[in-house]
C-alpha cells in the first residue's frame, strides 16, 4: 500500500519592517516643504514631527542591537550620538534627490557610532597610557616588583597590547594620510626625501 502524501498549507508570513519607508518619506516631504517655506518667508523653523522622531529613535535602537555594536559598554552614548546627528542633519535630506529616508538616517547613525567608538578608544588609550606612565614612575617602583596596577599580570599585558596597537594604528593612519595628500602648485615638482627619482 502506498501512503498518501498531503500537501501542507504553509503560509509564508511577510516580514514586516519596523519602519514604513513610504510613510516616513511622506512625513519627510512635508517637513522639507515646511522648512523651504520657513526659509523663503524668514519665519521660525518648523518643529520635527513625532513620527519622524519615533522613526529616528527606532533606527538608532535597532542599529545599536546589531551584532557589531551590541557588546559595547557605551551603547547608550552611541545611540544618543546617532539621534543627535540625525537631528543636526535632518534639513539636509532632500526628497527630490532621494526617496529613502531610512537609508539616509541609518548611514548618519552608523557613522556616529563609529565616531563614538573611536572617541572611547582614545579615552581608554589615555587612561592606559597614564597607568603605564605611573607603573614606570619612582612611586610605583617603591611598592615592589610584584604589584600589578590592574590586579593581575594578565590585565597589565592586555593594557600594554592595547596601547601598542593603538599607537601602531595612529602611526599607520598618519603615514597613509601623508601618501594620499594631494600635492598642489610647485609641490608637484619638488622631490621629497624617500621618493624615488
Amino acid at each position: 500500500m502506498k501512503k498518501k502524501t498531503t500537501k501542507l498549507n504553509v503560509r509564508i508570513k511577510e516580514k514586516e519592517n519596523y519602519i514604513n519607508n513610504a510613510q516616513f518619506l511622506q512625513h519627510m516631504k512635508k517637513y522639507y516643504a515646511e522648512c523651504q517655506y520657513a526659509k523663503e518667508t524668514s519665519t521660525k523653523e518648523p518643529s520635527i514631527d513625532d513620527y519622524i522622531c519615533t522613526c529616528i529613535i527606532d533606527i538608532a535602537n535597532k542599529l545599536s542591537n546589531k551584532f557589531n555594536f551590541v557588546n559595547y559598554p557605551f551603547k547608550d552614548e552611541m545611540t544618543s550620538d546617532g539621534i543627535e546627528n540625525c537631528l543636526m542633519y535632518i534639513k539636509n535630506f532632500n526628497p527630490n534627490r532621494s526617496t529613502n529616508p531610512f537609508a539616509y538616517f541609518t548611514k548618519i547613525i552608523y557613522y556616529a557610532f563609529l565616531r563614538r567608538i573611536q572617541k572611547e578608544k582614545k579615552q581608554l588609550y589615555t587612561k592606559y597610557k597614564c597607568a603605564e606612565l605611573y607603573m614606570n614612575s619612582d612611586t610605583y617602583e617603591e611598592l615592589g616588583p610584584n604589584v600589578s596596577i590592574y590586579g593581575s599580570e594578565y590585565h597589565d599585558k592586555n593594557m600594554r597590547e592595547f596601547v601598542d596597537n593603538f599607537e601602531k594604528n595612529v602611526k599607520e593612519k598618519s603615514v597613509k594620510q601623508k601618501r594620499i595628500r594631494k600635492k598642489v602648485g610647485l609641490e608637484k615638482f619638488c622631490i621629497e626625501e624617500g621618493d624615488d627619482e
